[in-house]
């Protein structure tokens, strides 16, 4: 499980600074936040990183939960996914 401080889940996007699709995703992932339990959210900007271009390039963006687990989706938020992940990492 991967939560910050205070139970809070953490998720990774991989994005990249000049995508829509990225600023979309991000947007509705915090309108899945509950009312003043806001998620920690670590965007990574893919073309900062050769490795993350070669593994992610026009995947992106892409979201992770638990880092060693595979995505939640890519191009557009699954709500279904994200909301199964947050029912299992969430207590």
């Amino acid at each position: 499980m991967t939560t910050r401080q205070g139970g809070a889940p953490r998720f990774t996007l991989y994005s990249r600074s000049w995508c829509h699709l990225c600023e979309d995703m991000l947007a509705a992932l915090r309108a899945l936040e509950p009312p003043g339990r806001p998620f920690d959210v670590a965007v990574l900007d893919v073309d900062a990183d050769p490795a993350l271009v070669a593994r992610f390039d026009e995947l992106v963006p892409v979201l992770y939960g638990d880092p060693d687990q595979p995505e939640l989706c890519h191009y557009f938020l699954d709500e279904a996914a994200v909301r199964a992940y947050l029912a299992r990492h969430v207590s």
